[in-house]
């Protein structure tokens, strides 16, 4: 019992140190093609904030939301599209929501390029296609470009494509990875996650009249323990400074049309 005693006195004490010097932590829930630009912003968010540590789950934006409305402690949540959003303001979980980036999609494919894709057009001759689940926003927005160039290019492209289809990805990421690796022959993935693989991958642009524009809602997580501090974040993000970091990481500036 003594012992118990004064682990509990222990413990106590490591519980009133943590408390006592004022640290805090802010969780930031955030879409995995957000990773190079976030760790930066989070870097200038501690140094103005001494003692505060940003946290980053970076995930699928429909894996987060699921989290979100499972009680995860997020404080601040990014995601890659409106759906996961909305979702989440529709069931009072997040606040208002505010445009803070833009992106496009591109196909990749491994350097060298085995199986000879030199434009969208030729996507079904690759035998390996990797693309993101329906559910997830990389997924979705392929196949709003599948759809659309099945008007341009003939009306089984997309079912061409499909019926070459290697595997379907959680997050933009593992896409990516996927082609990275030479598992792949080509996939669909945003323009600023292929430029973080370029030694690894070629870029094939996506024609405009077929192509997407992909729009990065955030806003305050309701159930926040750091209301002040979530608030700060999601204004450095919007903020010129925001803005400048985002851009440098290839995304478009949340008012750009």
């Amino acid at each position: 019992m003594r012992s118990l005693g004064l682990a509990g006195l222990i413990l106590g004490g490591i519980v009133f140190a943590a408390r006592a010097d004022g640290s805090k932590e802010l969780n930031v829930f955030a879409a995995a093609s957000l990773r190079e630009s976030f760790a930066e912003l989070g870097r200038r968010f501690e140094a103005k904030h001494p003692g505060t540590k940003v946290l980053f789950n970076l995930a699928g934006s429909q894996e987060l939301r699921t989290q979100i409305e499972n009680g995860a402690p997020a404080d601040v949540f990014a995601s890659a599209d409106q759906k996961h959003m909305q979702a989440l303001v529709a069931a009072k979980l997040a606040a208002e929501p505010e445009i803070f980036a833009r992106n496009e999609l591109v196909v990749v494919v491994p350097r060298g390029n085995p199986a000879g894709v030199s434009s969208l057009k030729e996507l079904p001759q690759a035998k390996r296609i990797v693309v993101g689940v329906p559910e997830v926003p990389i997924g979705a927005y392929t196949l709003r470009i599948l759809d659309a160039a099945s008007k341009r290019y003939g009306g089984d492209f997309r079912s061409r494509v499909e019926a070459n289809l290697a595997s379907r990805e959680l997050n933009v990421r593992q896409v990516l990875a996927k082609v990275g690796l030479g598992e792949a022959d080509a996939a669909i993935v945003y323009r600023t996650d292929a430029a973080t693989a370029k030694d690894k991958v070629e870029v094939i642009p996506i024609p405009s009249e077929v192509n997407v524009v992909a729009e990065y809602p955030i806003a305050v997580v309701k159930r926040t323990k750091q209301p002040a501090l979530a608030k700060q974040f999601v204004e450095l993000v919007l903020s010129n400074v925001g803005r400048e970091v985002l851009s440098r990481y290839g995304f478009r500036a949340g008012n750009d049309t």
